[in-house]
């Protein structure tokens, strides 16, 4: 699946016509967000905990360089190789080695956010070694054919009939609709390539930097699988997943999970300290660490923006968006999608390739009352918007509306006139119907203008 967010407006416009897709997008959501509340309700620091990891992910933003740098020592003290790569294409030519040292043939890998923004998995297909995914709802995905439209439910776009049809064409497994079935069709085809994979890859929820330990969070045991059955590990990770010690991490592990699914605690937090074969005769032999910058030292450099970098995945603001609900996570052309997405993807790709992105949103304000790490993305997207108009990028039709209301305001006669008009032209049309406005009243109401008009009013005002 080629998708590109220049063509945002188009997949929003195909999103908004498949009724399928929008129902199973929304009872996911709903069910999420319903569950999380829940959670929270019981827990009556909640808002405190907000607070303490936006501060904690302040304070490492602002001396990045000094725990990465103690990131390094320490993962080098426990064995770890450490590996930086500046861009994607840098990571993908690492991995590529290792494998290649390792004469590996088979690499499975658990679910990464920051491995798909790589394209890693294609990469390494066509440079010959098989590569699977091993989280259930990647699984589906990559079979699909698919980048995965949410941050931590891939698949959440399908419903169970459109994986027992997947798994019916492309596993050659009996139809079936039943969950139970289904998850027994893709845990047969998987525990094989678990035991014959000679690599294992996986992202990385958080680093800890005082103990040099990578710690991956899980609900399916699939990522444990993957760390502790290969030979080789290799984690991936942006530099923005340091956290300074352990007690900081007790605090995004207790707003994770009840963010992210509505649970008291993920069932399965990994920490992995180095390659615990030497020692214990079990688990990976060798372990890498690749740290991966692609964009992300440009977005801490600006300091209205870097807010954005605090971000944890856990996929909050995109359940409660109205816009997501209604379009889902492909339309945003990228892997990072919903409201955070939005801020991040001009960032990332440039505001010309992200031109639309922070436009598609309603500003309600949900997605900063909802985010655990409490980051203000309505006032991010505001500021690249106002970016994006500054640097000539912003729709034609804007422009062309704009310059009518600079130049109709220059001439108030005319500026009358065409206030005027809208008002008695409503009059012609049938009672209650909507201004044609093109491009908008198809979707819904533009409203009904005041015949009168505001300045004829606020004239009459004046004489009473």
């Amino acid at each position: 699946m080629n998708l590109t967010p220049k063509s945002t407006k188009h997949y929003i416009h195909n999103a908004l016509h498949d009724e399928r897709l929008r129902n199973a997008v929304n009872k996911a959501t709903q069910t999420s967000l319903s569950k999380s509340k829940s959670i929270k309700d019981q827990i009556p620091y909640w808002q405190n905990l907000r607070y303490r990891a936006h501060s904690i992910k302040k304070q490492v933003m602002e001396n990045l360089d000094q725990y990465l740098e103690q990131f390094e020592k320490n993962c080098l003290a426990n064995g770890i190789h450490v590996h930086w790569a500046v861009d994607a294409e840098q990571a993908r030519n690492i991995i590529l080695q290792i494998a290649r040292d390792k004469q590996a043939k088979t690499i499975v890998k658990s679910k990464s956010l920051t491995t798909e923004e790589l394209h890693l998995n294609d990469f390494l297909i066509e440079n010959g070694l098989e590569t699977l995914e091993t989280d259930l709802g990647e699984y589906i995905v990559q079979l699909k054919g698919e980048i995965p439209s949410h941050l931590t439910a891939p698949a959440l776009h399908l419903n169970r009939q459109d994986i027992g049809k997947l798994f019916h064409e492309k596993l050659g497994a009996p139809y079936t609709e039943e969950p139970t079935a289904l998850l027994t069709i893709a845990r047969e085809k998987l525990r094989a390539k678990f035991l014959a994979a000679d690599i294992g890859i996986s992202g990385v929820n958080f680093a800890v930097a005082q103990a040099g330990a990578v710690c991956v969070i899980e609900n399916e045991a699939n990522a444990r699988l993957t760390v502790g059955l290969p030979k080789t590990h290799i984690a991936v990770m942006g530099i923005e997943k340091i956290v300074p010690g352990y007690k900081e991490l007790a605090t995004f592990l207790k707003l994770l999970a009840p963010s992210a699914t509505g649970q008291k605690a993920s069932v399965y937090v990994n920490i992995i300290g180095g390659a615990p074969y030497p020692k214990m005769h079990e688990g990976p032999q060798e372990m890498h660490v690749v740290i991966l910058d692609n964009g992300r030292s440009r977005i801490l450099a600006d300091p209205q923006l870097r807010e954005t970098l605090f971000c944890i995945r856990c996929g909050a603001c995109l359940n409660i968006c109205p816009v997501y609900q209604q379009v889902g996570g492909h339309a945003y052309g990228w892997v990072y999608m919903g409201p955070i997405g939005a801020a991040l993807i001009p960032q990332y790709l440039g505001e010309k390739e992200g031109r639309y992105s922070p436009f598609a949103s309603s500003l309600c304000c949900a997605c900063f009352e909802n985010c655990p790490v409490r980051i203000n993305i309505p006032h991010h997207m505001l500021k690249l918007r106002n970016r994006i108009v500054d640097k000539g990028y912003s729709m034609k039709i804007e422009k062309f509306g704009i310059a009518a209301w600079a130049f109709l305001a220059k001439h108030p006669c005319l500026y009358r006139f065409a206030t005027w008009f809208p008002g008695k032209f409503q009059l012609l049309l049938p009672k209650g119907m909507a201004f044609p406005a093109p491009g908008y009243f198809r979707q819904r109401a533009l409203g009904l203008f005041d015949p009168k008009g505001f300045r004829k009013r606020f004239m009459q005002l004046q004489k009473k």
